[in-house]
């Protein structure tokens, strides 16, 4: 039997009461992406909330004008009352209020497990993948949102347009982005799930990518189990509406490919994407122009098995469509067919509705946003942290920075994570024409001995002298040290790209401001 991987201070296996029983609710981190989602979605919920963190922001002070109680610092006092404390499992176990709760016999909940108690009655749809979840989650929803479904949904990036990362809708589906890096997407139990790719992450949780596929076929055994257990819920007369089970994955991606072939093999329904002849859903004519891309759809990949004649009826109605995404690169494309298909086949929506919805995609907050352009720089914020969605970012810097040059600023996040790729950052962040290097942001890390920013920089230098291309590096340390040398290094009609999960975030707008006051 294969061990279930979860952050040992939660019980993945725990029953969930549904949100109504929890009481009130304190949420630690609630500025966070994923924490502040929870505020929201329990705020929509009825009830009463209250948050912590360690800096004020923007997001807090949204927090607060939606209902919450919101403390800037943690304190004990601050859980007093609290019937459920929410944390992630970035929260230390030696943090205060965690420890008050503890012992005042609070119920203590991971972050997925305050999801799952909101999900109860409802259609369970859960996107996981160790790239493009954040967008393929956010696809899901702006397509379901354009198709009049209303659902229910939890990113971990605000939607531009609406604002918000999170909220309860009226209709039956709830659409959640399944974080795998601790196990805790093995929670959700979902009706529908999306699998964008299978590749070795987090390998400071599971040790090795064995451990990762491993988990990967426990989320894929999960899909449906919840229905089968409420029976007469919202989730189980939704499961009538299509496919109970189904998983949609990428049939490029190998990892995710033999994910599939398990699946099918266990008689579960199951439906591809990609480029590749053996895809159910095969992006063909792929296009890319400027800031959007676009590809014809065929239906019938070379390995697909008989589906259900409900099932047929729907891949028929996207056969010779046309996809379209104001977002570059083949990676966005892959995400939206993704999208398509979970809330097509998956749901039951309109095709020609999510089609449009997919064209009118705005994009998220971090997912290669624009963040202006000041004496012709051009700047660009994404959030991508690991080696597959650097190379892939890159790329699509590459496709919409001509005339100029593409330059690249670079956080690496995590010291392990530094340490186990840096070769494959390299690959990727060699393509850049410009390369400014910051040092590691730790995160939840302590420091490593010999681990640094510089084992990606000696690669790129040594890629670039074997001619692979001639990229140009400049190590700094520090945040302003970084706007310094990339407004000296700018020039008219350049990208700036500035990539990680950290706080390299505010190189963008620090650069323009700069810029501007140089002119």
């Amino acid at each position: 039997m294969t061990t279930r991987p979860f952050t040992p201070r939660f019980d993945v296996d725990a029953v969930v009461p549904p949100a109504g029983d929890l009481g009130r609710v304190h949420v630690l981190a609630a500025g966070g992406a994923g924490m502040s989602a929870i505020v929201r979605l329990f705020l929509d919920a009825g009830l009463q909330v209250s948050g912590s963190d360690a800096n004020d922001s923007a997001v807090l002070d949204a927090l607060r004008a939606q209902g919450a109680t919101i403390h800037v610092g943690h304190d004990a006092t601050h859980v007093a009352g609290a019937d459920t404390l929410v944390v992630s499992s970035a929260v230390r176990d030696d943090n205060v209020e965690l420890v008050a709760a503890r012992e005042a016999g609070a119920r203590v909940l991971h972050r997925s497990q305050a999801l799952a108690s909101l999900m109860a009655g409802r259609r369970r749809v859960a996107v996981a993948g160790a790239n493009g979840k954040t967008t393929t989650t956010a696809m899901l929803t702006s397509a379901l949102l354009a198709a009049q479904e209303d659902p229910s949904f939890a990113i971990g990036g605000e939607l531009v347009g609406l604002g918000v990362n999170a909220r309860l809708g009226g209709g039956d589906a709830f659409v959640v982005e399944a974080d795998e890096s601790d196990g805790s997407f093995l929670v959700y139990h979902p009706d529908v799930a999306v699998v964008t790719n299978v590749q070795p992450d987090h390998l400071d949780f599971y040790g090795t990518f064995d451990g990762v596929r491993a988990a990967y076929g426990l989320f894929a055994e999960s899909i449906g189990t919840a229905s089968r257990d409420e029976s007469g819920s919202g989730a189980a007369q939704g499961a009538a509406q299509g496919p109970s089970g189904l998983l949609v994955t990428c049939a490029d991606d190998e990892g995710a490919w033999e994910l599939a072939q398990a699946r099918r093999g266990a008689g579960a329904e199951v439906l591809t994407f990609g480029t590749s002849a053996r895809a159910d859903l095969r992006l063909v004519d792929v296009v890319g122009e400027g800031l959007s891309g676009r590809a014809r759809l065929v239906v019938g990949g070379t390995e697909a098995p008989a589906a259900r004649a409900e099932v047929d009826s729907v891949l028929d109605a996207l056969d010779g469509a046309v996809l379209e995404v104001a977002m570059p690169g083949l990676h966005n494309l892959l995400d939206a067919a993704a999208a398509l298909l979970a809330a097509c086949v998956g749901l039951r929506a309109e095709p020609g509705a999510v089609l449009a919805g997919l064209a009118g995609y705005r994009g998220t907050r971090r997912r290669f946003e624009a963040k202006g352009e000041a004496r012709g720089v051009r700047v660009v914020d994404d959030y991508a942290h690991n080696p597959a969605k650097v190379e892939a970012v890159v790329a699509a810097g590459r496709q919409v920075c001509a005339p100029g040059r593409l330059v690249v600023c670079f956080q690496p996040h995590l010291y392990s994570r530094t340490r186990d790729f840096a070769d494959r950052f390299a690959a990727g962040l060699v393509e850049a024409d410009v390369l400014v290097l910051l040092d590691v942001y730790g995160a939840r890390e302590d420091p490593m001995p010999g681990v640094s920013s510089d084992l990606i920089g000696r690669q790129v230098r040594r890629l670039a002298a074997d001619g692979v291309h001639p990229c140009e590096v400049h190590d700094v340390v520090g945040l302003d040290a970084a706007v310094e040398v990339l407004a000296e290094i700018a020039r008219p009609g350049d990208l700036v790209l500035t990539v990680g999960a950290g706080s390299v975030t505010s190189v963008g707008a620090a650069l323009i401001a700069t810029l501007e006051a140089g002119a």
